[in-house]
């Protein structure tokens, strides 16, 4: 049954002062009289899954436009065809009037359309400065690296988007390695940018800050489509707001006309809680201690700096800060992975510094990664051996694997998580980052833990499976977990922790209840500020 069209309804409702406020005047105005993308009866098939369904998508130029939608809705297999990196299988587009059929994402990039990707499409090997200008023709043959290392760092400053030009890609976080793919489409001077969660690395001011740059470029003609899970960024900057559900568009509205509350309806197709319900529980005792913690990161540089902290059963203490600050590092301190340089790692008494990451599982010790891809998971093996990378030495039926047991396990996790996938056979590398995510979250939450380690576990998950998290990290905590939150999403480390740490350049900036937690004096902390008069 055909779900276009369905909320149409909301385009009668009445506007806001606030929406007056916006209506547009001038220049820009007359570039919304136009179409920048006009997309029709595109269909993209996978194996076993119809990803886009004779989907139709306008895109006014000079607008700012957001795609929302849950994980497997649609909306990045319609962002690669639209970037050049997937061929639609019927359908058509335009671009600024002109019919495109791109073969690459070259072809789309000379035609003024560039994709900042949920997995980072990056040479590791090579610098930052040189991955920004990958591709450029503009340079020519006879390229001054020093001009370019400037050129590089002045965008990212720019941009509120500070990176290191001459840093390896394999050495930054996640988030740095976004922010790079952020200042290369910046550096191609794209007219339509297409953003996939373009602030889940800042804080709020950075967010602010971004945010004006965007309402810049549009104000300069260009045309921004973003996908995003913040509903609050949705509401703050998107004109246009079109949301996908199961391969098709179910409506485009004016983000004036329209609430939160039937974003989410229109996305999931029922309501969905805004508010994460936190029981009351009594706080066990300290299960984990760092002591004096010091790190190094990749390039031999102290990310880790003399760090401190405690953590208690049924207790979850979120970890803010921009990515880049040791987070990743930390991370991997206590999971085993990473060298400690000084300090100790004490778990419920017993300093277990220098352990290994096979002794830490065996302790109790549960990790979600930041990277999905290459630390997360196994890309290349399927669902069901994913799920049993850390039970491979006990799920044995004498001396072979227990493929019965494997099986059912895997079908349980698949349908308790709600992974959306062909079979469990599936390669994890044909999986969406939410799917993906999820596979990983199944894993980890399905062992004996006692301390578990999750970074940005949320990161790319649409509202719906952002809530189930968010009742999966309670559940845990009642039953005695002690979690550590390290995520650069601020509002879910509020919503979640029971006490707040701030990050910076490897240290602690300060530590705050929830009571005593708020957007603007963490934000400030994040950026390296302690507030005058912040309590202790």
């Amino acid at each position: 049954m055909p779900v276009e069209g369905t909320f149409r309804r909301h385009c009668s409702m009445p506007r806001t002062s606030e929406s007056q406020s916006r209506t547009q005047t001038g220049p820009r105005a007359a570039a919304h009289s136009r179409n920048m993308v006009e997309m029709r009866g595109i269909s993209k098939r996978f194996p076993g899954v119809l990803a886009n369904d004779r989907v139709n998508l306008d895109v006014a130029a000079g607008s700012i436009h957001a795609l929302l939608g849950e994980n497997g809705a649609g909306k990045s297999t319609l962002m690669h065809i639209l970037s050049g990196l997937y061929r639609p299988d019927s359908g058509t587009m335009k671009v600024e009037d002109r019919t495109v059929s791109f073969a690459s994402p070259l072809d789309a990039i000379q035609a003024g359309v560039g994709m900042v990707h949920q997995h980072f499409m990056l040479v590791e090997t090579q610098t930052v400065a040189e991955n920004v200008v990958l591709g450029d023709h503009r340079l020519g043959f006879h390229m001054d690296p020093s001009a370019i290392r400037d050129t590089v760092a002045e965008q990212g400053r720019a941009s509120g988007l500070e990176i290191d030009p001459d840093a390896l890609i394999w050495q930054l976080s996640v988030g740095e390695r976004q922010r790079v793919e952020i200042v290369k489409m910046l550096h191609r001077g794209a007219r339509l940018l297409i953003l996939d969660e373009p602030t889940a690395v800042l804080t709020p001011q950075e967010a602010d800050t971004l945010f004006d740059r965007m309402r810049g470029m549009a104000e300069a003609g260009r045309t921004l489509l973003f996908i995003s899970h913040k509903l609050n960024e949705v509401m703050a900057l998107a004109e246009t707001v079109t949301v996908m559900r199961q391969g098709r568009v179910v409506d485009t509205v004016p983000q004036s006309q329209v609430s939160r509350r039937e974003l989410v309806s229109m996305m999931v197709g029922s309501p969905v809680l805004f508010d994460v319900a936190i029981p009351p529980v009594q706080q066990g005792r300290k299960l984990l201690s760092l002591r004096n913690l010091t790190v190094e990161n990749d390039r031999g540089q102290t990310a880790v700096d003399n760090l401190s902290l405690d953590l208690h059963q049924r207790e979850i203490l979120g970890v803010a800060g921009v990515a880049g600050n040791g987070q990743r590092e930390l991370a991997e301190a206590i999971t085993g992975l990473r060298k400690l340089q000084g300090g100790a790692v004490v778990l419920d008494g017993f300093d277990v510094a220098g352990a290994n990451q096979r002794r830490m599982i065996d302790l109790g010790i549960s990790w979600v990664p930041q990277d999905r891809q290459h630390t997360g998971t196994a890309p290349n093996l399927s669902i069901q051996e994913n799920f049993d990378l850390k039970r491979y030495r006990t799920a044995r039926g004498g001396l072979f694997l227990d493929r019965s047991g494997q099986a059912s396990r895997a079908a349980a996790l698949l349908a308790k998580y709600g992974v959306a996938a062909a079979s469990r056979h599936q390669p994890v590398r044909l999986l969406s980052g939410g799917n993906l995510q999820k596979v990983i979250l199944a894993r980890e939450l399905s062992t004996e833990l006692r301390v578990l380690v999750a970074e940005s576990p949320t990161r790319g998950l649409d509202v719906g499976a952002i809530q189930t998290v968010h009742e999966l990290l309670m559940e845990q905590r009642s039953r005695g977990v002690a979690i550590l939150l390290l995520s650069e999403d601020l509002q879910e480390v509020l919503s979640l922790s029971d006490r707040v740490a701030v990050i910076h350049s490897g240290r602690i900036m300060g530590i705050l209840p929830r009571v005593r937690a708020d957007a603007d004096t963490i934000g400030m902390l994040m950026a390296g500020v302690v507030p005058a008069g912040m309590p202790t």
